[in-house]
């Protein structure tokens, strides 16, 4: 007899990392990581640009596994081929559960939001930018390539400045890959700010630092 499949939704329990004053800071950073990080390292990355009025947020995907084998490190998934579209409408449901609750945990309801996605985290925080209701300043894809299904009329028409950062000795975003995101880029009439630096599939401290600087982010 042929099996069938079924779904049923199910309540999870996520985590994110909180770096700076999320109650009272002024500007506000959504980060989210690539493919096999554990949020809790991967934070540590944007504790340069923490101040007093700016904080940083770095949700955790919900899928989890070994990195190696069996035991030892553990890291997180966004989603993969498998089941694809369930896992896509499952992470979307999560960041807007998880937007929902900071700007509940927010003294002042006004606030300056940038979006960050790195490696595997750029194509899903694409595509939350592109559905929700969030009102984001600035979009910061990072060593990574927009979904082939991103509609890019969404970062035009809410006026999202957009940024595409990629190093020069990146072995996953190869010069071929980056030639087909301009193209893409082009193609669809978006002014997205193409910021090439020195270095591999990473977000080096000094790079972050200089942009933050440079465009106020």
């Amino acid at each position: 007899m042929e099996s069938k499949k079924h779904q049923i939704s199910v309540k999870r329990t996520a985590q994110y990392y909180v770096l700076g004053n999320l109650a009272e800071a002024k500007s506000i950073w959504i980060v989210l990581h690539g493919y096999g990080y554990a949020v809790e390292f991967f934070s540590k990355k944007f504790e340069t640009i923490v101040t007093d009025d700016t904080c940083v947020i770095a949700p955790e995907a919900l899928s989890k596994f070994y990195v190696n084998g069996v035991d030892g490190r553990v890291g997180a998934s966004w989603m993969t081929k498998e089941n694809r579209e369930a896992e896509i409408a499952d992470y979307l449901f999560y960041l807007n559960t998880l937007y929902t609750e900071i700007v509940s945990l927010r003294k002042n309801k006004s606030f300056k939001l940038n979006v960050l996605g790195f490696s595997q985290g750029g194509a899903t925080a694409a595509r939350w930018v592109s559905q929700t209701q969030a009102k984001i300043t600035n979009f910061i894809l990072w060593a990574s390539v927009f979904p082939d299904d991103m509609p890019f009329e969404i970062l035009k028409n809410n006026n999202i400045k957009s940024y595409f950062l990629y190093g020069d000795k990146d072995v996953f975003l190869t010069k071929s890959r980056v030639a087909l995101q301009k193209q893409k880029l082009q193609d669809a009439g978006l002014a997205i700010k193409l910021i090439p630096f020195q270095g591999k599939h990473d977000i080096p401290e000094a790079v972050l630092l200089e942009q933050v600087e440079k465009f106020g982010w």
